[in-house]
């Protein structure tokens, strides 16, 4: 948990709560003291989420929060995500527009009214607010909100941490990043350095560092939002011609009311570009009213007849931001209107698309599962054929390319002086204590800084190479093949998750077009960093299947529980299935059954023109004996790999235990260095996984939890019996802790890690899901560890304090999940319904009729409170359990050990190295207080020597 991290807010005034009773904040271990400097978009999202939850239990009344950053950063997304969890009520600051923006954006905005509407909910009465429209550029209305209903407000606004409103917000979060700073590294790569980023900050966001930017420094919680569009979460959409469009449109979405859009769609060519620079390093603009929307470059994928496009791929930018690119030297070279007609039927989405440059009207089937469009569309009978270009496309071919009109000479000064000093940021309210040690941050304020000075081009381009340079581990592969002599160049740099997507695709396509079907490709990395998840994410964008090398094992190897040896694995078969894929032919892939450590099948696997891509993903997929086949090489590193590592090093500090990364790495992924980590530098895309699934509002997983009695008919009737499925599942979950952790006196999912143990694996929980209201909000899926990792961790001192043993009985139907599990010596079983869809759980709980019957309690907090306090044993847990917790220690110690020591001896650290790690430690500290002390000396004698002159010359 963080609550010893976020401390800072109750110290720092809020409202009269807070002034009043400053004691009680203090002495209390609380979630809103001394946060970091700034934090990731999903730790701030977690953070705000457990501030609220926490201060709505200390406080009566409701709970204000101001959510405020620069146009595009991403704040209403935030407020959004912790809406669809709190259940709060956001008031968006563009409601409160006196009228049509004339370029004050701060002028236009009625303070007044919303300092009104904010004292009434504060006051417990109700208040109307405003609705602006944007299409009609006026106020069309009011709404009412109630304060006996809104628990919980959240001001969502470029000025929603404004002096006006400061002290009737209780938590004030500041957002920065999004496409604020992706803007500006965009634009710094297309113009070079003539111009300072303070120039160019001033000219695309002309009113952030005079009003905007000296209140995101009185935040409590400030977030870096480095978020990008991703095809995570991807739009599929189908596009054609139709004569009869009209006829589909109405026979097919009968009953639906239609929404009507009318959009201007701008592309900006950058300054220094050629005449055949590539449409993708335009910017997109689009007019909606009087909302513009940014988006850098045409962010899409074509595959087949689909085309592919992230779910987000625009971001609201201020109207000054376009006439700032202008004034840049970004010329409109295209120019259109787009009038939009659309229904939805729950599934999919119908759109007639006019365009007035063209002259044409497009219909357009939209939705977020590949299949699901498809079909859509055979149902509807449409046999036009498809069109993949972008309407940026279509028109260019029509009338060609604009020519290149001389660029505006760029200024290079930048702001004097004075004026720098006049609008310069202040200091945060209040320095943290630890802040000595992250000086380094403030060299560059962190509201402002784009995360490079010159940003890397949009999208990275594959190259091919004739033959790979000779390496002393490479295999030598048959060169006479056309196949084998051209081969992909690894790119130099690692990306992140969301780019590395995107990348993967692209490279798929070019294998397919420069070396045609198939395309086999290998995602390698180490357990729990994200390779089965990207691969799925891959297969799902390019249509493919996707196989995993557990499928590989050998059975007398996994009864050992080795599963991270590269021994386990019948290379054998593995290398006679990527032959038969490679000539074409159909092949038997085996399917393993890990609970019971047997191969249980096989299924058949044939690559086509159709679908000519098939991915192997697992632990030793880019291993010199299987990678020697595989045209696209991807390494991912991080997620959980990372996050373990991170949360072990910081229970060892909390207990004054200091351990390096490379000892902890050592003990509890002994294989990585030696015999995982040496394979992933010759990958030809290597992608970094910073995303945490725990924490991100992105992946999660709502669930209601009771233990009233539902019978099986009943459950049969909320699920669709088309897609009905279910299993049974049989799991033992085991709490490990470091001993001397601080606790608040009783064990919680907290104070411990979780290893659960199913099916013959083991699978890993670092960190206690959220609980609001009724509702469990948790990750959608465990991530799953070898058992060398679990004994690693004891090795370091964690000890086994609980134990908990059932059965689950698992039904589903694609959108809702029930499970019902039958704890070890409970009298009743305790029903989970899980889902992404938080309206859709709370539904099936209500034809459940389990309304009333709700617990958000951890089986470790239920098995705890029912054990009688003669029967437990030093540990918490009942003596009965104890001897069997213990025997399974033993065997978990025994199999990981001897399996680490086979493969990667655990290296001991000397007391030599131990002395010269701690020199080396103590030497950085001396050093950085070093250029501290200069600093600050530096600093006072200058500003003695100025008050001489001063007085000098008043003499």
């Amino acid at each position: 948990m963080d609550d010893d991290v976020v401390q800072r807010v109750f110290q720092e005034g809020g409202r009269d709560y807070f002034q009043q009773q400053p004691s009680t904040s203090s002495s209390s271990s609380s979630i809103l003291q001394s946060l970091p400097l700034h934090v990731s978009f999903d730790h701030g999202y977690y953070l705000l989420v457990k501030s609220i939850q926490e201060l709505r239990e200390k406080k009566e009344g409701i709970v204000t929060v101001g959510i405020g950053g620069p146009s595009g950063s991403g704040k209403s997304s935030l407020a959004e995500k912790v809406a669809s969890v709190i259940g709060c009520t956001v008031v968006s600051m563009e409601n409160y527009r006196d009228g049509f923006d004339e370029g004050n954006d701060l002028g236009s905005i009625d303070f007044d009214m919303l300092v009104r509407n904010l004292e009434d909910l504060t006051k417990g009465e109700d208040t109307l607010i405003p609705v602006f429209d944007y299409q009609q550029k006026k106020r069309v209305g009011s709404k009412t909100i109630k304060s006996a209903s809104s628990g919980v407000v959240i001001v969502d606004g470029t000025y929603a941490l404004h002096a006006k409103l400061r002290s009737l917000l209780d938590i004030r979060v500041a957002v920065v990043g999004g496409v604020h700073f992706s803007l500006l590294s965009k634009v710094r790569y297309d113009i070079g350095d003539s111009c300072s980023l303070d120039y160019l900050i001033d000219s695309i966001f002309p009113l952030f560092r005079k009003h905007i930017e000296p209140d995101l420094h009185h935040a409590q919680i400030r977030i870096n939002n480095s978020f990008v569009s991703s095809f995570r979460e991807a739009i599929y959409k189908l596009k054609c011609k139709s004569e009869a469009a009209e006829e589909h449109f109405a026979y097919a979405f009968q009953g639906n009311e239609a929404q009507i859009d009318n959009f201007i769609e701008m592309y900006l060519r950058p300054p220094s570009a050629s005449e055949e620079a590539r449409i993708n390093d335009w910017i997109k603009v689009r007019q909606s009213g009087i909302r513009y929307y940014l988006s850098l470059g045409d962010q899409r994928i074509v595959d087949k007849n689909f085309i592919i496009r992230p779910k987000a791929e625009f971001e609201q930018v201020g109207r000054m931001t376009l006439g700032g690119l202008l004034a840049l030297g970004y010329a409109v070279v295209v120019s259109y209107k787009r009038a939009s007609k659309s229904v939805d039927n729950g599934n999919v989405s119908l759109s007639l698309e006019t365009i007035d440059t063209l002259g044409e009207t497009f219909m357009v089937l939209r939705g977020t599962n590949r299949k699901t469009v498809g079909t859509e569309a055979l149902k509807m009978g449409i046999n036009e054929p498809w069109i993949t270009k972008s309407y940026l496309e279509l028109i260019l071919e029509r009338k060609g390319v604009p020519r290149l009109n001389t660029p505006p000479l760029l200024p290079n000064t930048s702001l004097t002086t004075s004026q720098d000093r006049m609008i310069a940021a202040p200091r945060p309210i209040r320095v943290p204590p630890n802040l000595v040690t992250r000086l380094e941050d403030l060299s560059q304020p962190w509201t402002r800084s784009p995360t490079k000075s010159k940003m890397e081009p949009i999208v990275a381009t594959w190259h091919f190479i004739s033959s790979d340079p000779p390496q002393a581990d490479s295999s030598t592969i048959d060169p006479s093949s056309f196949r084998d002599t051209v081969k992909l160049a690894p790119m130099p740099d690692s990306y992140d998750l969301d780019r590395g997507l995107l990348l993967a695709v692209q490279a798929i396509q070019a294998l397919l077009e420069n070396k045609g079907f198939p395309v086999i490709v290998g995602i390698g990395g180490p357990s729990g960093s994200g390779k089965t998840s990207l691969a799925h994410k891959m297969a799902n964008i390019v249509g493919c299947e996707v196989v995993s090398l557990e499928s590989y094992y050998k059975s007398e190897q996994v009864k050992d529980f080795k599963y991270d040896d590269f021994s386990s694995l019948d290379l054998s078969l593995l290398s006679k299935n990527i032959d038969d894929i490679r000539n074409g032919q159909r092949t038997k892939v085996p399917i393993f059954d890990l609970e019971t450590g047997v191969q249980s099948g096989f299924k058949e696997l044939e690559v086509s023109e159709d679908c000519g891509v098939i991915i192997f993903e697992g632990v030793y997929a880019l291993h010199p004996d299987i990678r020697k086949s595989l045209d696209l090489w991807i390494a991912v590193v991080g997620g959980v790999h990372s996050h373990l590592i991170s949360r072990v090093q910081r229970d060892k500090s909390r207990v004054g235990c200091f351990m390096s990364q490379n000892e902890i790495m050592m003990t509890v992924f002994p294989m990585f260095q030696q015999f995982i980590e040496p394979h992933l530098v010759h990958a030809h895309l290597k992608i970094r996984n910073d995303f945490d699934p725990v924490l991100s509002p992105e992946s999660s997983l709502f669930v209601l939890k009771s233990n009233k009695q539902v019978a099986y008919q009943d459950i049969l009737k909320i699920l669709d019996p088309a897609k009905f499925c279910s299993s049974v599942q049989n799991f033992i979950d085991i709490y490990l802790k470091l001993p001397g952790l601080p606790t608040n006196g009783q064990l919680t999912e907290g104070d411990c890690i979780r290893v659960r143990i199913c099916e013959g694996r083991f699978a890993l929980l670092i960190r206690e899901p959220i609980r609001e209201g009724n509702f469990i909000i948790q990750p959608k899926v465990d991530f799953d560890i070898s058992i060398s990792t679990v004994a690693g961790l004891l090795n370091l001192g964690y000890q086994a304090v609980a134990y908990i043993e059932a059965s689950a009985f698992i039904y589903q139907d694609g959108k809702i999940l029930i499970e019902v599990d039958h704890l070890q010596d409970a009298p009743n079983p305790y029903l989970q319904i899980k889902g992404v869809d938080k309206d859709a759980v709370a539904a099936a709980g209500s034809m459940l009729k389990l309304d009333g019957s709700y617990t958000t309690k951890s089986y470790l907090q239920i098995v705890l409170e029912r054990l009688p306090a003669s029967g437990r044993g030093s540990g918490g847990i009942h003596t009965q359990q104890a001897a069997r917790l213990q025997e399974l220690v033993e065997f978990i110690q025994s199999q990981g050990s001897s399996s680490a020591s086979e493969s990667s001896p655990i290296r001991e650290v000397s007391p030599v190295e131990g002395v010269i790690e701690d020199m080396q430690s103590r030497i950085r500290r001396l050093e950085r207080w070093h250029t501290i002390n200069t600093v600050l000396w530096t600093f006072f004698m200058s500003a003695l020597v100025g008050y001489s002159l001063y007085q000098r010359k008043r003499q």
